[in-house]
């Protein structure tokens, strides 16, 4: 009895410490363990062992959660091992318990008694597990933090907000991220809605650094989410205390700095305030005031405010153009560089957004017109362009050598290229006095810059106003490419001298530039560039690409025939020279040299096929390097990448006629044997060109490729199951389609293999949305090889269709860049319908397609009254319905009568201005007449 009496002692004891322990994690939030105390009375064994394990555990826990701080400062420690350690020990407890983890990283940043660093990195841990720059990772962050119990984050917001009163900036800054990223999740779930309320409650009686924080959280939380998530109330009282902060009447530079960084991101919330003139005035007042703060990085950020400005709210600008300019030209002239370059940035702003707009309505404006032009590059021309003149003089002297140099010089002569676009032959008058006045000036700052301005208007004047002064300096810059003793001017007349070929040679133009009598100079002075320093080197094999660009149209004779061998050698010699990794110059020269190759005649082709052996032991030596380091094997893989790409440009040019395939043949088991010991080197950009090139050969060999898919296909399986590196999966996808059109009905031992893959591709979040509609377009390629043996892929392929056909079909209030890839996803599901039918056509089993019929013209209907498809869209559509006719013959009849608009969209396409779009409504419409007349 006793005894008894003291085991339920024991166990009311024990029970009472589990009740207690429970209750502590409660406390922490941990519903998980609410269930605990009930279930835990059935067996006291249980209850012993359980707590035992729990307590163990999470003592292990508690102990990771109060050592966190020296992790963390491990975890940025010199040493590697102790690093790594701390790496591992942060990861496990991650994954062990995510919820103590978060709170522990959220508490660590709250903490004013921690370490300044320890605090920085909780603060971007918590930052990434709450964001992926990939989509996939994306989704499943986000769902995590939302499957969170509530009270650990709220814990972890209330952490978050009392970091905004740190007195350290830099835990303030961090917290300041990591609660935007947080608003970024849930406000569109319509939860935190208290958050924007208790940011702006009572900020201005704030002291100074929280007000910071505040409006800093403000700035982030607005570049995080989407403009219809945050109400109007609270887009007007975010925009008013973030003005305010602004105000030259704040004198806290910090926050002033804040506010206006804030103003940057709110500015796409403003639209309602931008449409009112007293709101517009007032923010527009406070923005150009912000540009003459004494403190450099708030003039600086206003002048962001401004470019931003210019391309949102183009059409409201009108009143302000004027101060605009006096601000601008102020800053361009006398203040520091960072301030000048975004004040030259927001004309370059205004010239995008006018040749966009007179791109889109062609100068043909009417009071309909939703934009219309301002003309503000027109207007400002006579002050604007002496302006940004004077930039083209503060060069620096080691621009040419750093390949990401920016300065005021290039700032300027970028814009200056975007006003010729702009404004087109006004430009020349304007320009042409500085060139003639600086040309042969002894310094030679003067003489780049006016190589520099002449290179600049090139693009956007007509033809008949530059080639006249164009054939008067063409001989001057060649003298100077050689001449001139200074690299930066030769740099420039290089480049200059491949904007003139560029877009005042070719086919198109009337009046020729080069001519017999300056053929051979050009080509000689070029070719002797290329041997001067990288800089000038690689600008010269530019020339000579648009040289050879604009001879591709010129006929069975080219102009560079008697000088082809000399230029395919003097390009292979560039891509020796020992300092060809400066400055792109042998990336350039393999580049020139595929363009020469791939303009090149009949004349040549000899030549080219001479070209394959050399390319093919380039190609060899590459992979018999051993033992290099981890930069020489980059190095080596980026040649690999270079030569695979030139082999693809060879197979191509002498695979498009039979007399010069036949002369290639010979090589091609070599070249395959190398392309597959490259896929063994598994480098992704290799990978890549190797595959664009197996495509060729494809192409090349036609049904004689089989011989190789033993061995190629493994490589294929891989290129397709790569997900990380979406765009070598999408050019596999493509290299997939060269091959079923190369094999045909030889491809279908593996096609199982390919449709698996497809098919787990198209399920996969983790895969690149763009690789989609690729995938859809190789479904078609694949039915159109094996034709009715594809029956057995419709019962998974169609599923897939259909949904993402239905996912297609509307898009309305979709952004320019969504109703752009949902067109892509419509090509690639209408080509695959199209592919499918095309196969099926003439077999016995195309009773199989009648039930997807109805669901197919459902989906043409659709995107048809959606009046959003574009040409390719619309031609690829009607040529389905074609196709769908023209394959079920009368059991397609009766469907299209039934169609909504099938004939609606017929009549449209066949009145079409565009010669394609119409010839296929013509096919279609022939087809469809004899389905109905069956």
């Amino acid at each position: 009895m006793g005894s008894n009496l003291r085991h339920r002692s024991s166990y009311r004891v024990l029970y009472a410490i589990v009740a207690i322990y429970i209750q502590f994690l409660r406390d922490l939030g941990f519903s998980l363990y609410s269930s605990c105390s009930t279930n835990l009375k059935s067996n006291r064994w249980v209850l012993i062992g359980v707590c035992c394990l729990l307590v163990e555990r999470d003592t292990l826990r508690y102990s990771m959660a109060t050592e966190v701080t020296q992790v963390l400062l491990n975890a940025q420690a010199v040493d590697g091992a102790v690093r790594k350690h701390a790496e591992e020990s942060l990861k496990q407890f991650q994954e062990q318990n995510l919820p103590t983890f978060l709170l522990s990283l959220a508490g660590e940043l709250a903490n004013n008694e921690k370490p300044v660093d320890s605090r920085k990195l909780a603060g971007l841990i918590l930052k990434n597990a709450l964001d992926a720059k990939e989509q996939h990772r994306k989704f499943e962050l986000v769902q995590r933090w939302l499957s969170l119990d509530v009270a650990v984050k709220n814990q972890i917001k209330t952490c978050l907000l009392q970091t905004l009163s740190s007195p350290v900036p830099d835990a303030r800054s961090t917290a300041s991220q990591v609660i935007a990223k947080v608003a970024g999740i849930e406000l569109p779930q319509r939860q935190w809605p208290e958050l924007i309320g208790s940011l702006l409650s009572s900020i201005h009686q704030l002291p100074g650094h929280v007000k910071q924080a505040t409006l800093e959280t403000l700035g982030y939380l607005c570049e995080e989410v989407s403009p219809d998530v945050v109400d109007q109330d609270h887009v007007n009282k975010i925009l008013t205390a973030v003005v305010q902060g602004m105000n030259a009447t704040e004198g806290n530079n910090d926050v002033r700095l804040a506010a206006t960084r804030a103003l940057y991101n709110a500015l796409g919330f403003a639209q309602a305030n931008f449409s009112n003139d007293m709101e517009r005035d007032y923010i527009m007042r406070v923005v150009c005031e912000a540009t003459l703060s004494p403190e450099v990085k708030i003039r600086q950020a206003a002048f962001e405010c401004l470019v931003s400005i210019s391309s949102s709210y183009y059409e409201k600008l009108s009143p302000y153009i004027q101060d605009i300019f006096t601000i601008t030209a102020k800053a361009v002239r006398e203040d520091e560089e960072p301030v000048a370059l975004q004040a030259i940035e927001f004309w370059s702003s205004i010239c995008d957004e006018e040749i966009d707009i007179l791109e889109e309505y062609g100068g043909d404006f009417t009071g309909d017109s939703d934009i219309p032009c301002f003309y503000f590059i027109k207007q400002a021309l006579p002050a604007l362009v002496p302006m940004l003149l004077e930039t083209l003089l503060k060069q620096e002297e080691d621009q040419d050598q750093d390949d990401g140099a920016w300065n005021l010089a290039m700032a300027g002569g970028t814009c200056l290229g975007l006003v010729a676009r702009t404004v087109g032959d006004d430009v020349v008058p304007l320009i042409m006095p500085f060139i003639e006045e600086n040309i042969t000036k002894p310094d030679w700052r003067q003489r780049e810059g006016a190589t520099y301005a002449f290179g600049s208007i090139l693009e956007g004047p007509s033809p008949d106003k530059l080639t006249p002064i164009v054939n008067v300096a063409l001989n001057f810059m060649l003298t100077a490419l050689t001449q001139d003793p200074n690299s930066h001017v030769k740099d420039t007349t290089a480049w200059t001298l491949g904007r003139i070929f560029e877009f005042l040679h070719g086919s198109t133009i009337e009046t020729p530039i080069i001519t017999q009598a300056n053929c051979q100079q050009i080509i000689t002075v070029l070719l002797q560039s290329m041997k001067d320093a990288p800089n000038v080197a690689e600008k010269a094999c530019g020339a000579l690409y648009f040289l050879a660009q604009g001879f591709e149209d010129v006929g069975p004779s080219s102009p560079l025939t008697p000088y082809f061998q000399e230029i395919v050698h003097s390009l292979l010699t560039v891509t020796h020279r020992e300092d060809a990794g400066e400055s792109r110059l042998r990336t350039a020269a393999y580049e020139t040299l595929n363009e020469v190759v791939r303009c090149s005649t009949d004349e040549t082709a000899p030549i080219v096929v001479q070209l394959v052996p050399v390319i093919m032991t380039e190609l060899l030596h590459t992979l018999e390097a051993q033992k290099l380091s981890s930069d020489e094997r980059e190095k080596q893989n980026e040649l690999q990448g270079l030569l695979c790409g030139c082999l693809q440009v060879i197979i191509q040019k002498l695979g498009s006629s039979e007399p010069n395939k036949h002369a290639f043949m010979q090589y091609v088991d070599g070249i395959m044997n190398l392309f597959l010991r490259v896929f063994a080197c598994r480098s992704a950009t290799v990978h890549e060109e190797a595959m664009l090139a197996i495509g060729a050969l494809a192409y090349a060999t036609g049904p004689d490729f089989a011989k190789y898919m033993p061995e190629f296909y493994k490589y294929l399986e891989m290129g397709l199951q790569n997900f990380e590196e979406y765009q070598v999966c999408a050019v596999t996808v493509g290299v997939v389609g060269d091959i079923c059109r190369a094999l045909e009905d030889k491809i279908l031992p593996y096609c199982d293999g390919i449709m698996t893959q497809l098919l787990k591709d198209l399920s996969s979040n983790q895969l690149h949305r763009s690789v989609k509609p690729p995938i859809f377009s190789c479904f078609g390629d694949i039915a159109l090889a094996i034709g009715e043996n594809f029956e057995k892929y419709l019962i998974y392929a169609m599923p897939m269709l259909q949904g993402a056909a239905e996912l297609s079909a509307h898009t309305s209030g979709a952004d320019e860049e969504m109703t752009e890839y949902t067109n892509l996803l419509r090509n690639g599901i209408l080509e695959a319908y199209s592919g499918i039918f095309q196969g099926f056509k003439n077999s016995p089993k195309t009773q199989s397609l009648i039930p997807y019929a109805p669901h197919i013209l459902q989906f043409l209907d659709t995107i048809y009254m959606e009046k959003d498809m574009d040409d390719l869209v619309m031609k690829t559509a009607i040529g389905v319905l074609g196709d769908l006719a023209d394959t079920l013959g009368s059991n397609a009849g009766s469907l299209i009568q039934q169609s909504l608009s099938s004939k609606e969209f017929l009549n449209e396409c066949l009145s079409s201005d565009d010669h394609l779009i119409k010839e296929s409504a013509e096919w279609a419409k022939l087809a469809i007449s004899r389905a109905i007349s069956v």
